[in-house]
């Protein structure tokens, strides 16, 4: 894969707030962008007419979906920047963009008030959001990875993935502590907007955090030596496009598996199944809790067995146990449900223990923020934002409700050539 650059190795206790600082950031931008997916109904009723049946979801996974076409455009756009200005600085844009497009939502007026003006502004702000996260993931992963230790950089970057979900978990226990105790109607009327706003203050602890830091060692050692990229883009077009396509296709894996089980299965569960909001979201937020706990095992695991191993064995659980888990969820009660959703956490965690080690590692230093953001969102953008979209549509249509389940074992099988051409990372160290 190269040679491994020469730097000065961080102490463990710079390491461990690094990692930390990174974490809890990344938890602060993923809150932003998971507020959305779990008020999508709510969020169908308040910017969409409900003449149609069906449409206000629709329309709101679609608005969803959305943001993800523009993260390629942040990833070309900020992914460059990591590796020219450093990962520390273009994070701090990130999160404060982020912050604010997400608080905007908050203040935006529904359709009953703004009419059709009411959607169009509430596509812009998730395009802003779009474009932040798309530089989000490329820096975050490569800082981390860039601080952690050769030899249990599996277990260290895993922290940033319990991070993301953390966000993820924070958006879900707000979003159902909501439901719990208003009625519909102050649901639609306000009390959806306080996810949103609270984004601002929490933004902001995120920047902090990310301002006090120093770049990371392998950057740094880029600078000294006048070695940043002068066209990041094209040399990883150029030079490192199979890795790229390897990182895309392992990322189709994760984003897709992600976004099914916590962002488009609290709809699945109410509106398709008939579960009250409040226990489906109560279930799902289980389920990421279980998840978060078991990523930093899965990281651990993989510095011992391997990326691919994890990933391989990922697969198979998903071609196995997808459609067991989703029959699970059709029996409509809280017991099945829950070990439906446990069945697919077992299957994601060794998904999310590992890519965030694997994908940076895949790029020499110079080209690292770019090559991730670039192979990552673009997959993100084809698959992760539009599954929702794609699965309600495809349940509308049919009336089947197995699709889900045979659209995560066809991802999985899709990923499994990709996950088994890509080098195994563990235990070496970085170009």
């Amino acid at each position: 894969m190269g040679e491994a650059l020469e730097t000065e190795p961080a102490g463990a206790r710079t390491q461990r707030r690094a990692v930390t600082a990174a974490m809890i950031g990344n938890a602060t931008e993923w809150y932003d962008y998971a507020v959305y997916g779990y008020l999508a109904v709510v969020l169908g009723e308040v910017f969409f007419p409900s003449s149609v049946d069906g449409l206000p979801l629709l329309a709101s996974f679609a608005t969803f979906a959305v943001a993800f076409a523009v993260r390629p455009l942040g990833a070309f756009v900020l992914g460059p920047l990591n590796d020219r200005i450093g990962r520390k600085r273009t994070l701090s844009f990130t999160i404060l963009t982020m912050a604010a497009s997400t608080a905007a939502i908050g203040l935006l007026p529904g359709y009953a008030t703004a009419g059709a003006l009411a959607p169009v502004c509430l596509v812009l702000a998730r395009l802003v959001q779009g474009f932040a996260v798309g530089g989000e993931y490329g820096g975050a992963s490569t800082f981390v990875v860039e601080y952690a230790p050769d030899r249990r950089r599996g277990f260290w970057a895993s922290w940033l993935e319990c991070g993301a979900i953390g966000g993820f978990l924070l958006a879900s226990g707000l979003t159902t502590l909501l439901t719990y105790a208003l009625p519909d109607a102050a649901m639609e009327a306000w009390g959806w907007r306080v996810p949103f706003l609270l984004a601002l203050p929490l933004g902001t602890i995120g920047l902090y955090l990310r301002l006090r830091l120093t770049d990371t060692p392998s950057f740094r050692a880029l600078a000294e030596r006048g070695g940043e990229p002068g066209a990041p883009v094209r040399e990883v077009v150029t030079a490192h496009r199979k890795r790229v396509v390897l990182c895309g296709g392992v990322v189709v894996f994760s984003s897709v598996g992600t976004y099914v089980l916590l962002t488009y299965l609290p709809s699945h569960l109410t509106e398709e199944l008939g579960m009250a909001a409040a226990t489906a979201q109560a279930l799902v937020f289980v389920a990421g809790l279980l998840l978060t706990a078991a990523i930093p095992f899965a990281g651990a695991l993989s510095d011992r067995v391997g990326r691919r191993t994890m990933l391989v064995g990922a697969a198979v659980g998903y071609v196995v146990l997808a459609l067991p888990a989703f029959l699970l969820l059709r029996q409509g009660s809280w017991p099945p449900v829950l070990l439906g959703l446990l069945l697919l956490t077992a299957c994601h965690a060794p998904v999310l223990g590992t890519t965030t080690a694997m994908l940076p590692a895949l790029f020499p230093a110079r080209v690292r923020g770019t090559g991730v953001a670039v192979g990552y969102n673009l997959s993100f953008a084809l698959f992760g934002g539009t599954a929702p979209l794609l699965m309600t549509f495809a349940v509308e249509r049919t009336g089947n409700l197995s699709v889900p389940a045979l659209y995560l074992v066809a991802v999985a099988l899709v990923s499994l050539p990709a996950v088994l051409a890509s080098p195994e990372t563990a235990r070496r160290p970085l170009e």
